[in-house]
This record gives structure tokens, C-alpha cells and sequence, in this order.
């Protein structure tokens, strides 16, 4: 699973749990209707299928999940059954009820590599467990209840003292390691499944909550990206992957946030307010063993949610809205 993926987000509000006075999160509201029909225009096609205009037009399965999100919180059903009709027509496995991470169209084959992300997966389960319940949906329940099955069955592994979420079925459970992907834990879709079936979700929060109070790195204390698990507990920065914590990284506070987990972030927070407080801007990335920073700023969807994360008010969209900085920025104000 080749992943390109993305641009760069931001995060969320929180006062910091040491050193910072606590700031309150600003209010977040259902999207308007005028941001989720600039949103539909921009990158819904009719047929349902969501576009990621930093990558060439491709859709991805965390594409067709936020969009599935942000239909539900606009109480668009109309959209969200094109986007869930497409979604499993086009990237429903047939061997188990998970979705094919990326359609390339105009490609022959547009779903070569059958290979899911696991960030995908949660993302629809949850979509259609909320659809199915604010809409009286009995089909969209089934549906999420046997994604949520085959997550629990195919991703869920047991190695080095920990119980782990798979980023996806094939190439991270190594012989001596397993690599994850601490933003693939998308703690409200998790908080909602457990809801429906404690039982294989209660040792992943666990473990996934330990996991984010050891990973952290460098003088910053920051997560990366990409970590290795190996031996009893131990876990690093993955082998074969810059260290970084930046593009994947960046949706660690909005989803931790989002659930009620911000004392996770409050390295993260520490980092930025350094920033801030020197009038440096917030790079996209930054290298956790080099401390080297690319030479852009987050996106505008990223600033989003670093502003909430500081408890500072929204800052001015910036003429960078592609797919994945706006949904960020769209995803942050979607109330749990």
C-alpha cells in the first residue's frame, strides 16, 4: 500500500495539561449549508465518489469516509447514499467486508492494489452507524457492524506486550516488529464501536492510549508518522520511513480531540506555543531526530486545528484548499 496520501491538517482546541492556563475549546457547530455545498461542488462527484484534488483526481476509502461524515453531520441523506453506494460498489473487498484503499480513474484496473487502510475502514463504520441511527437506516447498521467485525478479526494482533490496530491486512506485521500508524486510530470511531461491542476494542484503546505516552521524540516529545513496535514495549520511529511527524501525524490531535483525549496532545500543544510565542510559523513537518522543518507552513486546514488545539480563534482560510486541508478544517468542527 503505496501511500502518497495528503497535504496537511491541523488540529484541535485544549489548554495544556503542564505549564500553559487552560484555554476553552471554541464552540463547534453541524457544518452550514453553505460550507457542505461548497464542499459537495467542489469535490463530490454525482456518482458519489469523493475527489482528492492534491493527487490527481484519485479517491481514497478515508476520502469516501469523511465525506460520509460530513454528509450525516449536514443531514444530507441524499449525499451520504450516493457516497456509501459508490464506496462499497467501488472498493468493497470480496473476500471481507473491508474497502480497497485507492480507485485511480481512467486506469484499466482502477482498484489495483486491493490492500485497505485501516484509517478507511473505521472512518465509513463510523459514518454509517451514526447514518443508520439518525436515519432509521437497518442497512447501514448491518454494514457497519460487519466492517466493525472484520477490523476486529483481520486487524487486530497481539505482538511485543501490546494488543495493535494493523494499518492495513498486508506488509506491517513483520517477523521481528509491527508497524503502525498512530493516526489510524480514530479514537471517535473507535469510542463509537466499542459502544455497540466492548470486547475487541477495549485492549486496542488501551494499548493505543499507552502507545502515544511513550512515542514521543527528539526535544520536542513529538510522535512520528510511522512507529515500529519490537521487543516487550518497545516502540521507535519506523525503519525505512523519514521520522517525522507531519502529514499522517497532524490528524493525531483532531481525532484525540474529538474524543476527549486531548492530554495526548500536550506535547504536540507545547511545540506549537513555542512556535508561536518566537512568531515562527507552524511547518508542515518536522524531522523529530534532525529537528530540520519543511520549508512551507501547515495548510490552511492544518492551522485550523493547531488553533484549536491552542484555544486561539480560527485563523483566515488561506488560497490552499485542497481536498485534504479542507476537510481537516471541516472535520474540526464536526460535533461527537
Amino acid at each position: 500500500m503505496g501511500f502518497e496520501r495528503r497535504t496537511v491538517l491541523t488540529a484541535l482546541a485544549f489548554a495544556l495539561t503542564t505549564g500553559c492556563a487552560r484555554a476553552k475549546s471554541p464552540a463547534r457547530s453541524i457544518p452550514d449549508t453553505a460550507r457542505w455545498l461548497d464542499y459537495k461542488r467542489r469535490f463530490l462527484l454525482p456518482e458519489g465518489r469523493i475527489v482528492d484534488t492534491g493527487n490527481g483526481g484519485v479517491s481514497h476509502s478515508e476520502g469516501q469516509g469523511y465525506g460520509m461524515l460530513l454528509a450525516q453531520a449536514a443531514n444530507d441523506a441524499t449525499a451520504f447514499d450516493a457516497m456509501a453506494r459508490w464506496t462499497r460498489g467501488a472498493l468493497m473487498r470480496k473476500d471481507v467486508a473491508l474497502h480497497s484503499w485507492r480507485f485511480v480513474p481512467g486506469q484499466a484496473n482502477p482498484v489495483a492494489d486491493l490492500n485497505n487502510a485501516t484509517d478507511g475502514d473505521l472512518l465509513i463504520a463510523w459514518a454509517l452507524l451514526l447514518a443508520g441511527h439518525r436515519w432509521g437506516k437497518a442497512d447501514y447498521l448491518q454494514q457497519s457492524a460487519d466492517i466493525s467485525s472484520a477490523i476486529t478479526q483481520k486487524l487486530i494482533v497481539s505482538r511485543h506486550g501490546f494488543t495493535l490496530l494493523l494499518p492495513g491486512l498486508e506488509g506491517f506485521a513483520k517477523s521481528d516488529r509491527v508497524v503502525i500508524n498512530p493516526s489510524y486510530y480514530v479514537w471517535p470511531a473507535i469510542d463509537a464501536l466499542s459502544r455497540q461491542d466492548p470486547r475487541p476494542w477495549k485492549r486496542v484503546s488501551a494499548d493505543g492510549v499507552r502507545i502515544m505516552k511513550v512515542a514521543r521524540f527528539g526535544t520536542n516529545a513529538l510522535p512520528t508518522d510511522w512507529l515500529d513496535i519490537k521487543g516487550e514495549g518497545i516502540v521507535e520511529p519506523a525503519e525505512g520511513r523519514d521520522p517525522v511527524f507531519g502529514f499522517e501525524g497532524i490528524r493525531i490531535p483532531l481525532y484525540c480531540q474529538m474524543s476527549g483525549r486531548r492530554s495526548l496532545c500536550d506535547a504536540i500543544a507545547r511545540y506549537w506555543l513555542s512556535l508561536n510565542r518566537s512568531g515562527k510559523p507552524l511547518p508542515a513537518w518536522i524531522n523529530v531526530v534532525t529537528g530540520e522543518t519543511a520549508p512551507y507552513p501547515l495548510s490552511s486546514g492544518g492551522s485550523t486545528i493547531a488553533a484549536r488545539l491552542l484555544g486561539r480563534p480560527e485563523p483566515p482560510a488561506r488560497n490552499d484548499g485542497d481536498y485534504y486541508s479542507t476537510t481537516l478544517a471541516m472535520m474540526n468542527r464536526v460535533p461527537i
